[in-house]
């Protein structure tokens, strides 16, 4: 991957004055996109709605959609592509999953834009509601598995010291409140609530600072936070939540701090959950 992981909407209109090549992918509903964006944006609002298991039909499936809508909007080999959403937390975190799930597909040129669309409207600059017109392109996936893991992946770390799991969670889920953040009226959108047993826990917005727009804390400052909990940068750590978009988001924050073995587990809570083969641990208040 490469570091450039965040712009901010002042280093990104800078590089769009200076004609870069650059496609910019909104992942917000289209209603939201329809209303406003940034000049020139693209929309893939399936970026936040997908959800896969890491099987290997379902990850197949998911790789050819992705190749058909990514060459749909446009997006050709070694061009720069930036994400951005409402913010960083208001779509959890979906701008850094399209960040990873673009690096995951072999396409590494690709940033997110710090503070979303927000930032760059406080900034004082412009948006419109044009209908942006692309010319379709050869986009191919070539995968990258260095940085995901699968079910399987998780269920032998399990058994392995020499790998964390880190789930990052809502306090909600965490403490087997709720089964995901989807939950609605009482109603669980998962089958199970738990953990992954062995897992530690970071909520991920311990990794953004308390700004009116939240933006990544300092590589030191993220640093500190993992080591509190006996997480340094040489681990092999494994990262997931409920669909692998809070994942990203702390996937960005650890790479950008200097860490270097990581992967996200894409099927996450959703694939964990409704297999009932495989082992879920409760908070001690869920389990009495």
């Amino acid at each position: 991957m490469t570091e450039s992981i965040v712009l901010t909407a002042t280093e990104l209109k800078a590089a769009l004055d200076n004609n870069d090549d650059i496609l910019l992918i909104d992942v917000r509903d289209t209603a939201d996109y329809a209303a406003e964006h940034i000049p020139g944006a693209v929309n893939v609002p399936d970026i936040f709605y997908h959800l896969t298991t890491t099987s290997d039909d379902e990850l197949s499936a998911t790789y050819q959609k992705f190749e058909d809508i990514l060459s749909g909007v446009g997006l050709r080999p070694g061009q720069k592509a930036v994400l951005y959403e409402d913010g960083l937390t208001t779509r959890f975190g979906s701008s850094c999953r399209g960040w990873w799930l673009l690096n995951h597909l072999g396409h590494d040129n690709t940033a997110i834009l710090d503070k979303g669309l927000a930032g760059w409207k406080v900034t004082g600059l412009a948006t419109d509601n044009r209908t942006v017109a692309v010319a379709p392109s050869d986009f191919k996936v070539v995968v990258n598995n260095d940085i995901i893991a699968t079910r399987d992946d998780v269920l032998a770390a399990i058994e392995d010291d020499s790998v964390v799991l880190l789930d990052n969670r809502d306090a909600r889920e965490w403490f087997c409140e709720g089964s995901s953040p989807y939950d609605a009226d009482g109603v669980d959108y998962s089958p199970r609530r738990g953990r992954i047993p062995t897992a530690r826990w970071l909520e991920w917005y311990e990794l953004l600072d308390d700004s009116d727009i939240p933006s990544f804390r300092s590589a030191s400052e993220i640093t500190d936070i993992l080591a509190a909990k006996g997480i340094h940068k040489d681990d092999d750590i494994i990262i997931y939540c409920f669909k692998g978009s809070r994942a990203s988001n702390t996937f960005a924050a650890l790479k950008m701090a200097g860490f270097t073995r990581l992967r996200n587990y894409l099927g996450s809570w959703y694939e964990w959950s409704a297999d009932e083969s495989l082992p879920i641990e409760l908070a001690p208040s869920a389990a009495a």
